[in-house]
């Protein structure tokens, strides 16, 4: 069984969640002898296509804000180096001049 079952993070699988617990109510013996397994495989398979669909959904979100934050960084570069990091060129080339 699985222990952790949250009908409202598995909303999709609530009707297999109590069609398990019905048929495992019904008798002791249907539960010893595997005639809820039915139930209990397509149980198991509606939680890892939810849980695989919600890590999606949070890889997805987790992929946009990284991109809204390399943006960021970014164009705050770009104020303060100027566009394409010429500031940064300038600065470099001077320091090379001085070394030499």
């Amino acid at each position: 069984m699985h222990p952790q079952l949250d009908k409202n993070r598995f909303d999709t699988c609530e009707k297999l969640m109590d069609a398990l617990e019905k048929c495992h109510q019904q008798e002791y013996l249907k539960q010893i002898l595997g005639m809820c397994n039915y139930e209990k495989d397509q149980l198991a398979n509606c939680l890892h296509y939810t849980r695989v669909e919600d890590s999606k959904d949070r890889i997805r979100q987790a992929r946009e804000k990284q991109k809204l934050f390399e943006e960021k960084r970014r164009k705050a570069r770009e104020e303060e180096y100027g566009k394409d990091g010429y500031l940064q060129k300038v600065i470099d080339a001077e320091l090379q001049k001085k070394q030499n």
